[in-house]
């Protein structure tokens, strides 16, 4: 891996795991669905005007055959993977939440193996499980006393393969639409097909236009939405494991960043958790730097 390469995707890794800790200050004001349905509304908007009115001319709409794989991206990526989350979030910890991002790329590898035909070396399983281990040491106290249903193990069981298969599919349909239109796109359809169970679900619950909302928003929309997809698309389009087993930072990114902002306490749990998630990455080859890559 290129330093390029590491740095973009320790970037994404820091974005893409403050999710959950936006989201628990968005909840002071508002319910879930809700805030997802306008967090992508609003990104996607701005993105279309970026793309279709301060660049116009420069970008095309996409195609008939275009047009499909992005609908279903949006419904995939978006709408399902977000929506079942949030649902399964009604009744299961933050703790089981986190342990089950690691399922992604292990989803991914085997559907690019079952339908893609797709090589996994043997070095990156390897690593994938090592840093599982570590995942699971960082959950540890969480799940000890955590409690869940069956119904919020299935939306969240549902809600990764939701993704897995989005990554496959956007790796399988190998648009060549930019990065910045695949998103635009895929966020907007997403937000509009999530305003259905959104309004289904919590219409007529309370939302507070207080301080919390707008840090909610402004994050979310610019750091998260636009950015961190955006560079998600970027590294799906170089090597869509290794963008995959990206995800398995995520939890312990997440613990970090809510030590920092949130106040939470760091354990010894957590320290051993992200020296073997570290290790599971380097084993897999994700944080090995090519010399050649550095002298540029």
């Amino acid at each position: 891996m290129s330093l390029k390469g590491l740095l973009i995707g320790i970037l994404f890794t820091i974005l893409y795991s403050s999710g959950a800790i936006i989201m628990k200050i968005g909840l002071l004001s508002a319910p879930p669905l809700t805030l997802a349905t306008l967090r992508f509304l609003i990104a996607g908007l701005l993105l279309l005007l970026y793309i279709y009115g301060f660049k116009k001319g420069k970008y095309t709409l996409p195609n008939k055959r275009e047009w499909k794989f992005l609908i279903l991206m949006g419904l995939l990526n978006t709408t399902l993977f977000v929506g079942l989350g949030n649902l399964a979030l009604r009744t299961i910890s933050a703790g089981i939440f986190n342990l089950f991002l690691p399922i992604n790329p292990f989803l991914f590898a085997l559907f690019s193996l079952i339908f893609m035909g797709k090589h996994i070396r043997p070095k990156e399983w390897v690593g994938m499980a090592v840093s599982v281990i570590g995942l699971f040491i960082a959950t540890y106290p969480s799940l000890a006393g955590s409690h869940a249903t069956l119904s919020g193990i299935l939306f969240l069981t549902f809600a990764m393969v939701s993704m897995a298969v989005g990554s496959l599919i956007f790796k399988k349909a190998d648009l060549q639409l930019p990065n910045l239109v695949i998103n635009a796109w895929q966020v907007f359809i997403g937000g509009i097909l999530l305003l259905i169970p959104a309004l289904f679900l919590e219409s007529g619950k309370p939302i507070n236009l207080d301080i919390h909302l707008v840090e909610y928003l402004l994050w979310s929309v610019f750091g998260l939405s636009i950015i961190s997809m955006s560079i998600w698309y970027y590294l799906l389009k170089q090597d869509a494991v290794k963008a995959n087993n990206w995800l398995l930072l995520n939890p312990v990114a997440g613990y970090i960043l809510a030590a920092i902002v949130l106040g939470e306490p760091i354990t010894w749990y957590g320290v051993i958790a992200t020296v073997i998630v570290l290790l599971g990455l380097y084993l897999s080859g994700n944080f090995r730097i090519k010399e050649s890559a550095m002298v540029q």
